[in-house]
């Protein structure tokens, strides 16, 4: 089992008590899109992901969200503006640093459901879990289930940015559509199922919009008055900053992790997310700033001063990078 060992800029220390053992630390990371300039760097033999090695292996567990098919099969759907596919021999650097992938996304489907069922597939291989779609509706909607610690946690995955045309159904495969209804039921279901921590992850909101909408805010609230005991966000190509609920976080988008394509400072700008949970709920979090360059390349900013927070906070506050 992989441990975080070391502290979050110095706010995160644990005491063991009978109530709570130990917390179990998460890491999420925003979009991971491996065609393209990622792509090339794989094939040319670099690794994308090497600047992040340590933070993505010293968690208990870890999971991004994989913003293309993995597959050779397939061919393009419809008339988007940006469709993409990894080649298979990109699992290689996933391998060993994800434990688990969402493929609830607007370009899970970019090369339609053959290529999607090969993606599944693939990472299944590979040993990394998919969430958030499957083989059909109730596989999309499926709970990812960790067990660490002593601690049961669910993590739900959801998109709603179109096309909806790709939403799994009752026999055929794709992704978790977020209909208000589904997540509060999936919600209540998970935690009827034994889960102690439930966190929807959700791809929302509106591309290179930096605060969050009205949409995102309303649901956001629904989900923990559900029960969700945190609500992290990716799709929106930037950081959203991050807001507390009733004593529980919401991380509105971590913006993009390994991405080539964008110029800007703002997009160009990812977080990583290290949440510690125990059987009370979110202990604490911060966020870990990267910056990508040309290839899509993501590097850590030291001194950066990005969201964090702990127990007992009512707002969310600051911490620098180390």
């Amino acid at each position: 089992m992989r441990r975080l060992r070391t502290s979050a800029c110095g706010v995160l220390l644990w005491v063991a008590t009978a109530a709570s053992a130990e917390p179990v630390s998460l890491v999420f990371v925003g979009d991971v899109m491996l065609d393209a300039g990622p792509g090339r760097t794989i094939a040319a033999g670099g690794d994308p992901l090497v600047l992040f090695d340590r933070v993505l292996r010293d968690a208990d567990f870890t999971i991004g969200n994989l913003e293309c098919p993995i597959a050779t099969t397939g061919s393009v759907l419809g008339n988007k503006l940006w469709t993409f596919r990894a080649d298979p021999r990109v699992l290689g650097v996933l391998t060993e640093r994800f434990d688990a992938l969402a493929v609830s996304n607007n370009h899970s489907g970019d090369y339609g459901r053959e290529a999607f069922v090969e993606t599944l597939a693939h990472l299944k291989s590979a040993g990394i879990r998919p969430f958030g779609g499957g083989a059909n509706l109730t596989e999309a909607h499926a709970p990812l289930w960790i067990e660490r610690k002593g601690l049961r946690i669910a993590v739900l995955g959801y998109n709603e940015f179109k096309p909806r045309s790709f939403e799994a159904g009752a026999s055929w495969p794709g992704v978790a559509w977020s209909e208000d209804s589904q997540v509060v039921a999936d919600i209540r279901a998970a935690r009827t199922a034994g889960a102690q921590i439930v966190v929807p992850f959700m791809h929302w909101g509106w591309e290179r919009e930096p605060h969050p909408g009205p949409r995102q805010r309303e649901l956001a609230r629904r989900m923990i008055d559900a029960g969700a005991d945190a609500v992290v966000g990716g799709h929106p190509h930037v950081t959203q900053g991050a807001d507390v609920y009733r004593g529980r976080p919401i991380i509105w988008s971590l913006g993009n992790f390994v991405f080539d394509g964008f110029s800007s400072r703002a997009l160009t700008t990812g977080w990583v997310l290290r949440m510690h949970v125990d059987r009370k709920g979110v202990v604490a979090w911060n966020t870990l700033e990267a910056h990508m360059d040309e290839a899509g390349t993501p590097h850590p900013a030291p001194g950066a001063e990005t969201p964090c927070w702990k127990r007992g906070d009512s707002r969310v506050g600051s911490c620098r990078n180390p």
